[in-house]
């Protein structure tokens, strides 16, 4: 049974009934075989449903029951092919994609969150590199923004309007007001990709993996008001139930990483088995998933630094 070579999502639906069978616990974007997984509490596979080619980032909609998917198309963001150019539409409960959102001339979708309020879908794109409004209803584009630098990454919906993505390639965080169409250029620091939003929405904490720190911006002054240093290429972030501690996949230490805001200081690492790209909480803020490429078993741990022990993620036959 070949290893599934990435994981990049996980997602705990404690409440989610499912007409398959037993209700799934978590759900796994697997990059590689271009498919969404189903898991249950001990980690064992229910089931799978085929996306696009080499998916992204996923985001799972508020009641659990629908999950969006970015189909990029290449493995790796350095690549240059011209990937993918659609959102997958998950039904959870009877595991099924249940529709495709054609995003037409804007391709490899990366970032993407959706906006219960408005009931659209946001997306980043790559080739060319923009911000997109998507009514999942219609299947439609409604608006394109340019982020103003190259290859945005993760996308997050502030207050009033706001949205931000990060500029992976060109240093910056774009805040891009969705009503007026004005954009901010933040200053984050090098390639800077994960985010993590504080409760209130007025803080974001962004991921700086070329030069392995954390920027804090202060999203109501569109600034950055202070760094954290971390360990090696913190690639993704997660904010803790505490609101007080960051964790943080570092791809180069290969090693999860813990940081106290308000002391701004690294406080922790925990060894890994590879390099991880990734970090997700549970809903409950219990359990953490790292992705680790072409791992043979990917723990899920404390986040407060315990290990328990690993489980295999395997494909089928």
């Amino acid at each position: 049974m070949p290893i599934l070579a990435i994981v990049i999502a996980l997602a705990l639906l404690a409440q989610t009934s499912s007409t398959v069978g037993q209700p799934p616990a978590f759900v796994v974007g697997e990059k590689v075989a271009g498919s969404v997984g189903f898991y249950d509490a001990q980690f064992t596979r229910l089931g799978s449903v085929t996306v696009g080619v080499h998916p992204h980032e996923m985001w799972l909609s508020a009641d659990k029951r629908t999950l969006y998917v970015a189909d990029n198309g290449v493995l790796w963001m350095t690549e240059t092919g011209p990937g993918e150019n659609t959102v997958s539409v998950i039904d959870v409960p009877s595991q099924r994609r249940t529709a495709v959102i054609d995003l037409g001339q804007y391709r490899r979708p990366h970032g993407i969150a959706f906006d219960e309020a408005s009931g659209r879908v946001w997306v980043t794109t790559e080739q060319p590199s923009q911000l997109l409004s998507v009514d999942p209803a219609t299947r439609q584009v409604l608006r394109r923004y340019d982020v103003q630098g190259t290859a945005p990454h993760i996308v997050t919906l502030g207050l009033g309007g706001w949205a931000f993505s990060s500029n992976t390639d060109t240093g910056t965080v774009a805040a891009v007001n969705t009503d007026s169409g004005e954009v901010r250029l933040i200053s984050s620091g090098a390639r800077p990709q994960g985010q993590a939003l504080s409760p209130d929405r007025k803080t974001l904490y962004v991921a700086n993996s070329g030069e392995s720190s954390i920027s804090i911006l202060d999203l109501e002054r569109k600034t950055r008001i202070a760094t954290i240093p971390t360990g090696r290429a913190p690639v993704r972030v997660a904010l803790l139930p505490d609101g007080q501690t960051l964790i943080y996949a570092l791809q180069e230490g290969r090693s999860v990483g813990f940081a106290d805001i308000d002391s701004r200081k690294e406080i922790q690492q925990v060894p890994l088995a590879g390099r991880p790209v990734s970090i997700s909480l549970s809903m409950d803020g219990r359990l953490a998933g790292a992705e680790l490429p072409a791992c043979a078993a990917c723990p899920p741990f404390s986040p407060y630094g315990t290990i328990t022990p690993s489980w295999p993620v395997r494909s089928p036959d």
